[in-house]
């Protein structure tokens, strides 16, 4: 007599799993402003709200919120890069943002790339897709980085995940 045994897991990546990600983004940027004084609560949930609909469309690469100065990113910013889980279930809860960094001359700002899956869209449908975002990006060169990048976080819900690295000084 034989037996066997197998394992199927199927998991769909819905609106509450975008919204429960991007929470955790926000709790991060209510913190900035805390801090900081930056972003102010209309950016914080507009920024909220374009997460939830890049995660749940599958076009977010990665977004970077944080501050600049002299074109490059510095402590205290944070970078966020989208993943699929297979099988994995960290989901850390969010915080441990640097207090009292050193932002003078320094300005507030984000930055986004998109996923393979948004440059397969055609131009008319990528443009359909932002109409429904709180604003629109423009395109722009990759800021440096003026220090080095630390991964710290990993906020999860269903099938996907966005990992979080800060920047810090050397």
């Amino acid at each position: 007599m034989s037996y066997s045994f197998s394992v199927t897991e199927s998991s769909v990546f819905t609106i509450t799993h975008a919204r429960h990600i991007a929470a955790k983004v926000a709790t991060d940027l209510k913190r900035f402003q805390r801090y900081y004084g930056w972003p102010g609560d209309v950016l914080i949930n507009a920024f909220e709200k374009e997460v939830i609909a890049l995660m749940k469309a599958g076009y977010l690469e990665t977004v970077w919120y944080g501050f600049k100065r002299g074109g490059c990113w510095i402590e205290p910013t944070l970078k966020y890069t989208a993943r699929d889980l297979y099988g994995e279930s960290t989901d850390d809860d969010p915080g441990r943002i640097l207090r009292r960094a050193d932002i003078s001359g320094a300005s507030f700002s984000s930055f986004l790339t998109y996923s393979a899956a948004w440059y397969d869209l055609t131009p008319s449908a990528r443009d359909a897709f932002e109409k429904n975002l709180p604003f629109r990006r423009t395109a722009a060169p990759e800021p440096g980085v003026s220090g080095y990048m630390l991964p710290d976080r990993t906020y999860s819900s269903g099938s996907r995940a966005l990992d979080r690295a800060s920047v810090r000084s050397f």
